[in-house]
């Protein structure tokens, strides 16, 4: 149910008014993670409603303004619902920052963010005061703890207000009226391709991405989804679903417990998941040696990366008939622009396994997609005999009111990626690389800044990988430049699924070079070097990281590949 409101005037914690008045006693989230007597601690709807209500009003009523910046560093729970809402009703703008990006990474982007306030555990408080530069705008700080005696008069002694006490000595404070182009959150990238930064979301822009995911993806109002990364859980309430929080780790996916995830999704009748792909590999290791289906689960969707052929057939065998996977095609910056089910993505494995990309499925109703020439310069405006014709690669731009107009105090990066169309609507470059084929769908080939330029031409990454991911020896490969762009050396980093010895893996980089011999896409490719751990992104444990493989690949032929790594 999506709360009513003007085209002026529209705020996002209208949807969570709406879910309460429709039902106030469904429960809106269940932690598994804080187990009471009964083995998990919850919120109604009209709990969290009301609880969002006085800490907004708490807020406002310790000093913080309508419009100020509140960097958030709540954990996964009850109270980062609570707190998310209650910034929303009281017209403040959460910061969104991944906390494991790493200290030096993690201060710049609250730097860049220009807090008036800080809402978080103990360890980002003692963060201020070590290091204050980076909190210099700052003017109130409320901590998230719950102390024993005499410890609870710490935080006061440090200038610090108790997030608990917020809760009780203000009155509520309903949602105010907000403008529906108002910033709503300013969500930073995870970096995982370049700097991090912070792009800005309105509240129109969470409201279209509200609309199209109950349109687009299959939720029903009132079902149960397990929420395994927050960002994407804070959706739930919006749709009338319950948000089921299993016992895991949200910003280390990859190494979640499937039993324990598996006892969340049965205990709670869970029928939808959110997911990495990541995630998703480790549930379907878990069933497929057990032979488990996933029962009552009729949805699960992924994103983060592109979702291989093979771990989406295995994904789907674990799936009761009627049940899909759906991965859409987006970034923080816009998200969803396409949407694409197991079974397309297992129909085009042949072309995949070619070399011709990933396939991502076609633009949503009210999603403007088109391929733009590749470029490494802002490009101020284009026109529609720019647009590269089917089955041509280029540079996958996007239109529409979930697409993101704007970086954070980054007005380079800005003007790097936004551009005006032919209609004068604002498009932008995805900086992601692909190619629209004659039925409309559109395949994904790699990030633009991660392509291989050499004097022959240019190399893209998830073509090229995909043709070696063929092997069985091979668990993953990640194409590498080294050199100067323009005239760099193509090199094919491998992480064999198994340990090597060094004349396995002679034998193994000769199959590999005949593989690359057949298909035109990988021919000139030569080099190959084994590594036994790729550095994945912090945020979906899923984007290789290419860029610390190209510095690793460089150093190692300038010592003359000494083995494995």
């Amino acid at each position: 149910m999506m709360a009513e409101a003007s085209e002026d005037y529209f705020n996002i914690a209208q949807t969570l008014t709406a879910a309460a008045q429709d039902d106030p006693n469904r429960l809106a989230v269940v932690d598994r993670r804080s187990p009471d007597a009964k083995g998990r601690t919850v919120i109604t709807y009209a709990q969290l409603a009301e609880d969002s209500s006085r800490l907004a009003g708490g807020l406002l009523g310790c000093g913080l303004e309508p419009g100020d910046r509140v960097v958030v560093m709540v954990p996964m729970g009850l109270d980062f619902f609570v707190t998310a809402f209650a910034l929303f009703k009281a017209r403040l703008v959460p910061v969104m920052v991944d906390p494991g990006m790493g200290l030096k990474r993690f201060l710049l982007c609250l730097s860049e963010g220009k807090p008036q306030g800080v809402i978080g555990v103990p360890l980002v408080h003692l963060a201020c005061f070590l290091w204050p530069k980076y909190f210099a705008t700052v003017k109130k700080r409320i901590v998230l703890c719950r102390l024993p005696g005499f410890l609870n008069r710490l935080p006061a002694l440090f200038g610090l207000k108790k997030f608990s006490k917020l809760l009780t000595d203000y009155p509520a404070l309903p949602e105010q009226k907000t403008k529906s182009d108002e910033a709503a959150a300013i969500l930073f990238t995870s970096g995982a391709t370049g700097p991090a930064k912070g792009a800005v979301y309105t509240h129109a822009m969470f409201r279209a991405q509200v609309e199209s995911i109950a349109k687009n993806f299959g939720f029903k109002f009132g079902g149960v989804d397990m929420a395994t990364f927050p960002l994407f859980a804070l959706f739930a309430p919006a749709l009338g679903l319950t948000s089921v929080i299993p016992n895991m780790n949200p910003i280390k996916p990859g190494q979640a417990d499937p039993k324990k995830l598996l006892q969340s999704l049965s205990a709670e009748k869970c029928d939808s998941l959110f997911g990495s792909p990541a995630l998703l590999s480790r549930l379907a290791d878990y069933g497929q040696e057990r032979e488990l289906k996933l029962k009552g689960v009729r949805l699960i969707v992924t994103a983060g990366a592109p979702v291989q052929p093979t771990l989406a057939a295995r994904v789907g065998d674990l799936l009761e008939p009627g049940g899909h996977l759906v991965t859409p095609y987006g970034a923080t910056e816009g998200m969803p622009l396409t949407t694409v089910d197991h079974e397309e993505i297992v129909g085009a494995r042949g072309m995949t396994e070619q070399g011709f990309g990933m396939c991502v499925g076609r633009a949503l109703p009210g999603i403007r997609m088109a391929i733009l020439p590749i470029g490494d310069q802002p490009m101020s405006k284009f026109k529609e005999e720019q647009i590269l014709p089917v089955g041509e690669i280029g540079e996958i731009a996007a239109s529409g009111p979930v697409v993101c107009q704007n970086y954070f105090e980054r007005p380079k990066e800005t003007a790097l990626t936004i551009v005006t169309g032919p209609d004068g609507e604002i498009w932008r470059r995805m900086g992601d690389l692909g190619w629209q084929d004659a039925q409309g769908r559109f395949w994904f080939c790699g990030r633009k800044s991660q392509r291989v330029v050499t004097e022959q031409g240019s190399y893209f990454t998830v073509c090229c990988e995909s043709i070696f991911n063929n092997h069985p020896k091979v668990r993953r490969s990640a194409l590498v430049g080294v050199g100067q762009s323009g005239r760099q050396k193509p090199v094919m980093v491998v992480e064999p699924s198994q340990r090597l010895k060094k004349n396995d893996w002679r034998d193994l980089v000769e199959e590999l070079k005949k593989l690359g011999q057949a298909n035109p896409r990988t021919r000139s490719i030569e080099t190959f070097l084994r590594h036994y751990s790729f550095p994945m992104d912090i945020r979906h444990n899923a984007k290789i990281g290419r860029e610390k493989l190209a510095v690793w690949a460089t150093k190692r032929l300038a010592e003359g590949d000494r083995g494995a790594y």
